[in-house]
């Protein structure tokens, strides 16, 4: 990975560790349907921009709603609408810090899915990442004085939930038919703002936005998923999906750093140490080894 690469990944990181922070800002004024039915739909405007000036420039990814809407509206729900919900509900309640790192444990329910789904097997190091993804997790909320909030159970089964339906969409992306990456983004937030319309019905705002509450809405829209969405497809297509998947273990050290600096979250030994388990455990379960450790032959792809 050249060093034009490894600066968009840290800013990938950057910027989807600091979506946290924004629904924690936000969530707790506009309730979790009103908040992320603004962010995918200033995220659809956003890349439909972005796709009229690739289409003047004859780059389009046309979105062919005629044969994929049905691929868009899975994708929109379990990719977008319903995981974004349920980390919305959760930052009503929960630190940026303990959302990030439970965001991080998606690649180990993607093994589980996977083992289900499509028949794969789970090895004994992927268990033991499971394993160890857990105790990291009963560690980084056991020890946290945000458990003790009211509704603290509920909001960390929800955004396990979240996490486990981002599993559920790669999967269902492995198995669905091939369509460009940009044109995925694209329809499928188009269709997460139709999914989430009926939510607004459960979850209207509790408080008028204010100023900043907006400006972090369209942070959250505009650069947490149209600018990170052109960021991560970027990546995939100049490094792999394996290696641009690595952002999964810089998310949460932005997460907790941005929730400390801006909101002034403890970063306490079991924080730390937990994040690290769970980070391990993800390791264990995604076979991910960082290239300063593999063989020459392995870093050559031999």
């Amino acid at each position: 990975m050249n060093t034009a690469n490894m600066l968009r990944l840290v800013a990938l990181a950057a910027i989807w560790g600091g979506s946290f922070l924004f629904m924690r800002i936000a969530a707790p004024v506009l309730g979790p349907a009103v908040l992320i039915e603004y962010r995918v739909l200033f995220a659809a405007l956003f890349l439909a921009a972005v796709a009229w000036v690739m289409g003047r420039r004859g780059k389009g990814a046309p979105l062919d709603l005629r044969r994929n809407w049905k691929h868009y509206l899975m994708l929109g729900f379990f990719n977008s609408a319903l995981p974004f919900l349920l980390f919305a509900f959760a930052a009503r309640t929960l630190s940026a810090s303990v959302l990030s790192v439970l965001n991080a444990t998606a690649p180990m329910f993607g093994a589980l899915v996977g083992a289900v789904w499509a028949r794969q097997k789970v090895s004994g190091r992927a268990a033991l990442g499971l394993v160890l993804g857990t105790v990291g997790v009963g560690l980084l909320v056991g020890f946290d004085h945000v458990s003790e909030r009211p509704g603290a159970a509920i909001a960390i089964a929800a955004a396990l939930v979240a996490a486990f339906s981002y599993s559920v969409a790669s999967q269902y992306a492995k198995s669905a038919r091939a369509v460009a990456p940009f044109a995925n983004a694209h329809g499928s937030m188009w269709a997460a703002t139709i999914c989430t319309i009926p939510a607004l019905a459960f979850f209207p705002a509790p408080g008028e936005p204010t100023v900043g509450i907006m400006a972090a809405v369209l942070a959250l829209g505009v650069l947490c998923s149209g600018i990170a969405y052109i960021l991560y497809f970027k990546l995939i297509e100049e490094v792999g999906t394996t290696s641009a998947l690595t952002v999964t273990f810089l998310n949460p050290m932005f997460g907790i750093l941005w929730g400390a600096i801006f909101l002034h979250e403890v970063i306490g030994w079991h924080t730390v140490l937990g994040s690290g388990i769970v980070l391990v455990g993800t390791a264990l379960v995604t076979g991910f080894v960082p290239s300063f450790l593999r063989s020459p032959a392995a870093a050559r792809g031999k």
